[in-house]
């Protein structure tokens, strides 16, 4: 069972943590969400100044709760793609500095295998292959998962990832940043079934629809409309209806394009992870239909959803224990495909 220490600076979070194996010694995040808000956004300058402030702090904190020396560390850890460059690259040059000083292995993760990788932080997966629903701020993915690293993208979205569009209907409803819990909050008590919103399909050049892909810019633009009908017939906005009819709609695909994947693939198990994975609207709608389906059901635990380092030593520990790791002189990359996660690792030499 592998010691990590891990960091997680891909966007606006600056996490650290020490896991083995698969559990979880001390793991810390310092937000930037309050910095963020005022410009309605991720600024990427801002989010790269405030990983050099955090980080450093936070690899302390996690070590000393603890209670390891670097000595009792089996390699380090940093995400280095997807992201912001210059965010990625504050955690990964922290990470292969601590490397070289202490003798460690490196490991270079992809951030979307830390996401797939949440779910181990909660109850053990059942047997055999599995299909994962990422949904985030940035992916909106269905894929198959046979082990780890072993990856195949079944479903995508075409524009907007649903965490994408909860931020933009957010503003456009000024419920603020970050949009997914505004919209949650401001939906609780509101009717869901108010206002009818589309269900965004994408077409098939030879007619019809792509049975497993997600649009989610149809969506955002009928609330658009909607609100701006709603406007010029005077009076308040009714925030709560129209914040609980979007957070259904999206949850009604997300759950249907999901559950009909699985069973045209034979996977029985489906998983759920991402940031998007904490909304309880679509934790709950989920869990019922995957049980009507006679589907097991896992979902990341809701402190590991978001962006965390946990994640990231988890991924990592299951490639060290496959006999790999990073070069030191692994560069960092904005865009790099799932499928392509094999490409930041190489043999263990002499081991």
């Amino acid at each position: 069972m592998p010691t990590l220490l891990a960091v997680e600076t891909s966007c606006d979070e600056s996490a650290a943590a020490v896991v083995r194996d698969r559990t979880v010694l001390a793991s810390a995040v310092a937000s930037q969400i309050e910095e963020h808000a005022r410009w309605g956004g991720v600024v990427p300058e801002i989010a790269s100044r405030r990983h050099v402030e955090a980080l450093p702090l936070l690899i302390d904190q996690v070590m000393a709760e603890s209670g390891l020396a670097f000595s009792d560390l089996d390699g380090i850890a940093a995400t280095v793609a997807p992201g912001l460059v210059g965010a990625l690259l504050v955690g990964s040059v922290t990470a292969r500095t601590l490397a070289a000083l202490h003798g460690l292995p490196f490991l270079g993760v992809h951030h979307l295998e830390g996401h797939l990788c949440s779910v181990h932080l909660g109850e053990p997966l059942p047997p055999g292959p599995a299909l994962v629903l990422l949904v985030s701020g940035g992916h909106t993915e269905l894929i198959r998962l046979d082990g780890p690293g072993r990856y195949g993208r079944l479903g995508r979205s075409r524009d907007d990832a649903a965490g994408e569009a909860f931020d933009k209907v957010a503003r456009l409803l000024g419920l603020g940043y970050p949009g997914g819990p505004a919209i949650q909050a401001a939906a609780a008590g509101g009717d869901a079934q108010r206002f009818s919103l589309p269900k965004g399909r994408v077409s098939l050049p030879e007619g019809g629809f792509h049975p497993y892909d997600f649009s989610f810019s149809g969506l955002k633009t009928a609330v658009l409309r909607l609100v701006q009908g709603l406007e010029a017939q005077g009076g308040p906005l009714p925030l709560a209806d129209l914040a609980a009819s979007f957070e259904r709609v999206v949850a009604e695909v997300l759950v249907e394009r999901t559950c009909r994947c699985a069973r045209d693939q034979g996977l029985g198990t489906v998983v759920m992870v991402g940031g998007v994975a904490a909304n309880q609207r679509l934790r709950t709608l989920m869990a019922e239909r995957c049980a009507a389906l006679g589907l097991h059901w896992r979902v990341a635990p809701l402190a590991y959803c978001t962006d965390n380092a946990a994640m990231v030593g988890v991924a990592a520990a299951q490639r060290l224990e496959a006999g790999a790791h990073s070069s030191l002189k692994l560069a960092v990359t904005p865009r790099l495909p799932l499928e392509q996660a094999d490409g930041l690792y190489e043999a263990l030499r002499g081991l």
